[in-house]
């Protein structure tokens, strides 16, 4: 159908034309100033890239630890720390230093931070200790640790998927209906799947 094709100008231009309908009131105030044609996508949408990615991508490749994984922290007011190093290195950058000593002074910057913090928490642990309270969570918590628990947490969640838990119903279900094939009743009606 090439005559329902285009916009509500087109099509109604279409209709009249072919005598299908009567000429709205509308159309020649449309015709006069017609709407504004938005540009198309093509379907391709362009990836968004920031100054600053470069850099960002270097510091979590010689940092791992600091990875942000939780994507409601990506979109928080405080950004993370790989964002604030790409930031700083910019903006030495602006101010005349190479890129290969702005990198540095930026990670140099980053690394008494982290020590800093890491004094500040150690005496935070003291007056907890001495307080007889929790002490209170890591700022940087280890590297390692935290790759562990993710490859932890990433294998208990593979079942709890809808496409793999729709996949363990569906094989339950040809279970079930072979079972009752066989016994002529319904046997082993529980929720567990026999490996």
């Amino acid at each position: 159908m090439s005559w329902m094709k285009g916009d509500l100008l087109s099509k109604t231009r279409r209709l009249v034309g072919g005598l299908a309908t009567r000429e709205p009131v509308w159309l020649k105030a449309m015709e006069a100033s017609p709407p504004p044609v938005f540009p198309r996508s093509n379907g391709k949408i362009q990836k968004i890239v920031l100054p600053e990615d470069p850099y960002v991508r270097k510091f979590a490749n010689k940092h791992p630890g600091t990875k942000i994984d939780d994507p409601a922290k990506i979109s928080a007011f405080i950004p993370d720390q790989a964002r604030v190093y790409g930031c700083r290195v910019l903006e030495l950058k602006e101010h005349g230093i190479s890129e290969g000593d702005a990198m540095s002074v930026a990670n140099m910057e980053y690394l008494s931070e982290r020590k800093e913090m890491k004094k500040a928490y150690k005496r935070l642990k003291e007056l907890a200790v001495m307080q007889d309270k929790d002490p209170p969570p890591k700022p940087y918590p280890s590297a390692k640790k935290g790759l562990i628990t993710q490859s932890k947490t990433s294998a208990k969640d593979r079942f709890q998927t809808p496409s793999v838990r729709r996949l363990v119903n569906q094989l339950k279900n040809e279970k079930d209906v072979l079972l009752q094939d066989r016994t002529g009743g319904s046997a082993n009606q529980d929720n567990w799947i026999d490996e």
